[in-house]
């Protein structure tokens, strides 16, 4: 492949990267994505472009060094994706860009005085680059769609090379921070819902809402050790509106072994009883359809 074209390539996979990592988790590297995230993706894709691309096209373009270009129309297709019209308008914006970077000295040097005028130009735009980025963040319980507020939760702010930072959400569940980076990498952890590390861009931050799953084990041993029947009733009626009636509930067994369905009453059940099998339970997957739950998938640790 062409150095050129090479770059070009490099800077749609970020492109595609920085677009799927607005609305979801995955490392920021696309080449590190794994089996769910790529999944996820192959799904996101379909939903804006109406396209797919397979697991081993992925592995081959994106996790590989590949010796060409992937066919015009999957490049368009990512293109699209990216926020483009199609691979031409993509390659014509960043092209000028890779010209500057490969020709950075100018012939006719004599003419340099023609740019003093632009100077405060270029150094106002460099300070403004140079300013720090403003990250606000709110926590959302994932079930209830509604800010968490009850009690502050702890935030932990991960830098590279730095100690962590340590914040709590305020009396609305948001926190506030402010970087010089363009990422934001950080852990939520709360008494009731389940920990979670969370990596967002600059351009994906603005009125963030944050989904944290709620630790049914831990809520459910909160309810039974205070007697609280008429949260765990309530519990259960949030749960049985959550879910539709004929939703598709599986259980997935370790190395593929084998699934198991569940009815919904079942499901309820299992997420309303603090055994140990809920204090190691996984949600791998959910789907939703009118804002119900009509396909989950589930495994015990």
């Amino acid at each position: 492949m062409e150095a050129a074209n090479k770059k070009l390539f490099e800077l749609l996979k970020q492109a595609v990267s920085d677009t799927f990592l607005k609305e979801n988790h995955a490392p920021i590297a696309i080449g590190d994505w794994k089996g769910e995230e790529i999944e996820r993706f192959q799904e996101d894709l379909f939903v804006h472009t109406r396209g797919r691309v397979s697991e081993k096209w992925f592995y081959t373009y994106f996790k590989n060094e590949a010796e060409k270009l992937p066919r015009i129309d999957m490049l368009n297709l990512l293109s699209e994706y990216a926020g483009y019209e199609n691979w031409n308008t993509f390659r014509s914006k960043h092209g000028e860009l890779l010209a500057l970077e490969e020709n950075p000295k100018r012939k006719n040097n004599k003419f340099l005085w023609l740019f003093l005028p632009v100077l405060p130009i270029l150094i106002a735009m460099y300070f403004l680059l140079n300013s720090e980025n403003s990250f606000r963040f709110c926590m959302i319980d994932e079930d209830r769609g509604e800010p968490i507020t009850q009690i502050p939760l702890d935030v932990k702010i991960l830098s590279e090379g730095q100690s962590p930072i340590y914040l709590k959400t305020d009396s609305s569940g948001c926190f506030e921070y402010s970087s010089k980076e363009k990422i934001i990498r950080f852990v939520v952890q709360s008494p009731y819902h389940k920990t979670d590390t969370i990596i967002r861009h600059i351009d994906a931050n603005e009125n963030a809402n944050v989904p944290l799953a709620t630790d049914d084990y831990a809520l459910m041993l909160r309810y039974y050790s205070n007697g609280n029947l008429g949260e765990l009733q309530k519990r259960k009626q949030q749960l049985n509106n959550l879910i539709a009636d004929d939703a598709q509930i599986y259980q997935i067994f370790p190395a593929q072994s084998g699934i198991e369905l569940y009815s919904k009453e079942e499901f309820i059940n299992k997420l309303t009883v603090p055994t140990s099998s809920l204090k190691n339970i996984n949600i791998l997957d959910k789907r939703y359809r009118d804002g119900k739950i009509v396909k989950l998938k589930f495994s015990i640790e």
